[in-house]
């Protein structure tokens, strides 16, 4: 529906009530009514799926395809970055949201900052879905609403062509709204507490939910120690009580990704259930690390499992958890993500412990012997060093071909000694080209930092703390903040504007008409920015 043709329809359900609605104003309710194109946040999520879909097979045909996002942690920050992304780049393609479960602990919980385990508020997770997309839907009011005012300016000068290039400009909006891939943790329970808490997120707009194969009452933060998977059957019943919120819902073509921890987790709390050999039961239970049963030296409450007709006793430990053989975990990746993939999950997730493209391509490789469009997200992590790890590489790469390497320590990588090195370089351009490179060798489809805003809200707030408690006092501000926004073109620099002041008045104008009581008047000190 165009603008005039929004305008046309308001005016007919206008005329219809008679004189009751006179008083309304046709043309105000149609741009009311274009600023909010997202009614719910179910409008949300089968809009952004089809985004996600489309650009999943967009990818397909060609790697260069790939996608990205931040981990975002209010509505604000998620609003400003796609602000910024529409600024730098004109448009929001193949750019998205990520909900990191590991922010809503550190940040968003009544109990305080709280490690990434699963102890924070269940509802905060579809609360924080909900706030972003209110931030998102206001930065397409706020752009509509400016766009307006320009229409109006160009009609009282009686500039015809501008007026119609306007028009075609708002037929055509890009909206701020994209999609959010949302982490539920490992469910929040069982199958039933991962169903229901998926509705919620739905409900609130996600079209992409996150579910890891951790024991949900155990559940730990990928980078850390300690981390405990679940049997297959357990999880898969979490993807379908997923998939079942979304066909209840409407949302046909929504997104699971499904996330393995094998690659870290060395414990399970489960010995699986097996019918026969060789199904999934028994292949996840030959990954279990088992000694032959000496008859004369059966412990108390010991457990035994049979395999190959030979009795055997999994390693139990005090924690009433069973260990893994050690060096199994990238089989167990293997066969994690090839189950999930097969019933019922669209893209996978591989926990590693750094950045490797080749250690990721050589899981990815033998998924897709068996999935040949399988596809991953990945985690461009803070936990990984970068640095630190990039130019390991390189030293192992110039080891490998023979180079003189004296000149390094590679424990010492890190230090600023080597910034200006050309190791340093190589590095630095492997970390550049990093997505792109993983993303065309190793099935990357979408890639994303979990918890960049925490970090940069952490450096910047620094950086101001120093210098306006410093010497600079108000210049620290002045001059690293304020002046920065101006000059970088940052849109709270009117931070009025940016909290909708002009979306209220052009309200009260619709309301209240020659008595509205604006607050953007000459008056109004935001006017000296105009200038800028």
């Amino acid at each position: 529906m165009t603008y005039q043709t929004s305008i046309a329809s308001m005016r007919r359900t206008i005329d219809a009530q008679g004189a009751a609605w006179a008083a309304i104003d046709p043309e105000g309710a149609a741009r009311m009514q274009v600023q909010n194109r997202f009614p719910t946040g179910l409008d949300i999520a089968r809009y952004t799926a089809r985004i996600m879909r489309a650009d999943m097979a967009a990818y397909d045909a060609d790697p260069a395809n790939y996608t990205q996002s931040l981990g975002c942690w209010h509505g604000f920050i998620a609003q400003q970055k796609m602000i910024a992304i529409k600024k730098h780049f004109g448009s929001t393609e193949r750019r998205y949201l990520y909900l990191s479960g590991w922010m809503i602990a550190a940040l968003r919980s009544e109990f305080g900052p709280l490690p990434d385990q699963s102890m924070h508020e269940k509802t905060s997770v579809p609360a924080l879905i909900g706030e972003i997309y209110t931030f998102l839907r206001q930065a397409d009011a706020r752009e509509l609403g400016m766009m307006f005012r320009e229409l109006d300016a160009a009609r009282e000068r009686g500039d015809a062509v501008e007026a119609r290039r306007i028009e075609h400009a708002i037929d055509n909006y890009e909206t701020h709204v994209v999609p959010i891939i949302a982490d539920i943790d490992a469910g929040f329970g069982n199958a039933e507490a991962t169903y229901l808490l998926a509705k919620k997120m739905i409900e609130a707009g996600a079209c992409a939910i996150q579910i890891e194969n951790q024991v949900s009452d155990e559940k730990q933060c990928g980078h850390q120690d300690g981390k405990v998977t679940v049997p297959h059957e357990d999880f898969l019943q979490k993807i379908r009580a997923i998939r079942h919120a979304f066909l209840e819902l409407g949302i046909e073509d929504g997104i699971i990704v499904a996330r393995t921890d094998s690659l870290g987790a060395g414990l399970t709390k489960q010995i699986a259930f097996s019918r026969e050999p060789g199904d999934l039961g028994d292949q996840y239970n030959a990954f279990l690390d088992c000694e032959p049963v000496d008859p004369a030296a059966v412990g108390n409450g010991q457990v035994f499992i049979s395999r190959n007709g030979q009795l055997l006793a999994p390693k139990r430990l005090p924690s009433n958890l069973y260990q893994f053989r050690s060096g199994t975990g990238e089989d167990r990746c293997v066969l994690d993500c090839i189950t999930a993939l097969q019933n019922g999950a669209d893209l996978l997730w591989i926990e590693t412990e750094k950045p490797h493209i080749e250690q990721i391509a050589g899981m990815v490789d033998r998924i897709r012997e068996i999935i040949p469009n399988a596809k991953l997200v990945y985690n461009n992590s803070p936990s990984f060093n970068w640095t630190l790890n990039f130019r390991q590489q390189v030293y192992d790469k110039w080891a490998e071909e023979g180079r003189d390497l004296s000149a390094f320590d590679r424990a010492r990588l890190m230090s600023v000694d080597y910034d200006a090195t050309e190791l340093a370089a190589e590095a630095d351009e492997r970390i550049r080209t990093f997505q792109a490179d993983a993303a065309r060798h190793a099935g990357i489809f979408h890639h994303l930092i979990t918890l960049p805003t925490y970090h940069t809200a952490a450096l910047s707030t620094d950086n101001l703390a120093r210098e306006y408690f410093g010497e600079q006092a108000m210049l620290g501000y002045v001059r690293n903040v304020q002046r920065q926004e101006i000059r970088q073109g940052i849109a709270c620099v009117k931070h009025q504007n940016m909290a909708g002041s002009d979306i209220g008045d052009d309200h009260k104008e619709y309301f209240a008409g020659e008595a509205a009581l604006k607050a953007s008047g000459k008056d109004n000190t935001m006017n000296q920015f105009e200038a800028a």
